[in-house]
């Protein structure tokens, strides 16, 4: 068997180099676990990017997947599946949502959204309506459409021109209030901004927004992408504030692993997208949806939404007293149920202390530029977390040891 240096050597060689990999090979995964192909062992706190939400190969969800390849994959959208139409009615009846739309990303799903919300209006005699309102820091994907609305300017640079977004500071309603106008089609928010720095809205901020687009009779679109299906410790992440989006994109965490991604929408918006201006080829298939549909029960099953709750309250709780022991090298601690993040001080890059902490055989992941994040499996134990926490703990307090003796 190839040995991890050589796979790594390989991949350098064949893959477009777009990603920043780091030089580990994983081959398995057994729960919260994940082991490189050298048969070493890491505790996995960032789930593929709030993706494996039931952890790695559960057994449940392997045997769904397994079942359902070896009877239906897929048939395409011009026929109904079974798993696509059980699999709305469950997200629809959950989110209290009325109809929904299977694509195979968040970024699609965004896109979708995007398209939704234009097309709403052309169809109401309103084409002008176009402009979409989005957040700085924010993050939607890496399509055109998608893009456009991300609130990075790292991301867009060199990818122009892109299409009408004003993008406003994230939490500030007044700006948000200047930046509405007659061609404003939507306002697009995460209820917790991820990449951005696991920036969470201010209190009443997602109302507030609600309150803006219908007073100027635009719609208010809710990228859940990273905070849905349970991870903030409700089944959305805008049903901690008790606001109600006109659509929502959902993906990640849906299918724990495996490519989903979907937008639920009102009654009202049922018109909005009809046959022929939006479509997906694999969106919906009955490998997917039937997935999706095991990944539900399983956080039922297991209690993971509750959780998500109880687990990150506690996760919250280490990091703050990380960051209050370790004040030179930490300036706090930010999030909501099991999307946390490790503020750095100025002057420490995430992406630096990233290997460090792999090295000690835990993976986290950055958001931004100053924050570690933890976004672990919805299965993840308190006896995993204490571990992951402690590790961190151990290579922060070198790190500061190495800065003070410089």
């Amino acid at each position: 068997m190839a040995s991890n240096s050589d796979l790594v050597a390989l991949a350098r060689q064949r893959l477009y180099p777009n990603y920043k990999q780091a030089p580990l090979v994983f081959v398995r995964g057994r729960g919260c676990e994940l082991f490189d192909v050298d048969g070493r062992r890491y505790l996995d706190l960032c789930a593929g990017v709030a993706v494996c939400s039931v952890g790695h190969a559960h057994p449940a969800l392997a045997r769904v997947i397994a079942d359902q390849a070896a009877t239906l994959m897929h048939v395409s959208n011009y026929f109904y599946n079974e798993p696509n139409i059980r699999l709305a009615d469950e997200l629809c009846r959950r989110s209290g949502f009325d109809r929904a739309l299977f694509c195979n990303s968040g970024t699609e799903a965004n896109e979708a959204m995007l398209k939704l919300a234009r097309h709403h209006f052309f169809g109401l005699g309103q084409g002008g309506r176009v402009r979409v309102v989005a957040f700085a820091d924010a993050f939607h994907g890496r399509t055109l459409g998608a893009l456009s609305m991300t609130g990075t300017p790292k991301y867009r640079e060199g990818f122009g021109p892109l299409g009408p977004v004003t993008h406003v500071p994230y939490g500030d309603v007044a700006a948000v209030e200047r930046a509405m106008g007659p061609d404003v089609c939507a306002i697009i928010v995460e209820p917790v901004q991820g990449e951005g720095g696991v920036q969470p809205a201010p209190a009443g901020f997602l109302a507030k927004l609600r309150s803006i687009a219908d007073a100027h009779g635009a719609l208010l679109l809710a990228d859940e992408v990273q905070t849905g299906i349970g991870r903030l410790g409700r089944f959305l992440g805008s049903d901690v504030s008790g606001v109600r989006p006109d659509a929502v994109a959902l993906a990640k965490g849906l299918g724990g692993g495996f490519p989903i991604g979907a937008m639920l929408t009102t009654e009202k918006l049922a018109g909005a997208l009809p046959p022929g201006t939006h479509g997906s080829t694999f969106g919906g298939n009955a490998l997917a949806c039937a997935t999706a549909l095991a990944v539900l029960r399983i956080v039922d099953d297991e209690g993971l939404v509750d959780g998500a709750s109880t687990k990150g309250d506690a996760l919250g709780a280490m990091l703050q007293q990380l960051a209050d022991d370790l004040p030179d090298v930490c300036e706090g601690t930010r999030g909501q149920g099991l999307l946390r993040g490790l503020v750095l001080r100025p002057g420490l890059v995430a992406r630096d202390i990233l290997p460090l902490i792999q090295e000690a055989g835990v993976l986290v992941i950055a958001a931004g530029e100053h924050v570690l994040r933890f976004a672990p499996p919805l299965v993840v134990s308190i006896a995993q977390l204490e571990e992951g926490v402690r590790a961190t703990r151990r290579v922060l307090s070198e790190l500061r040891a190495l800065r003070a003796s410089a």
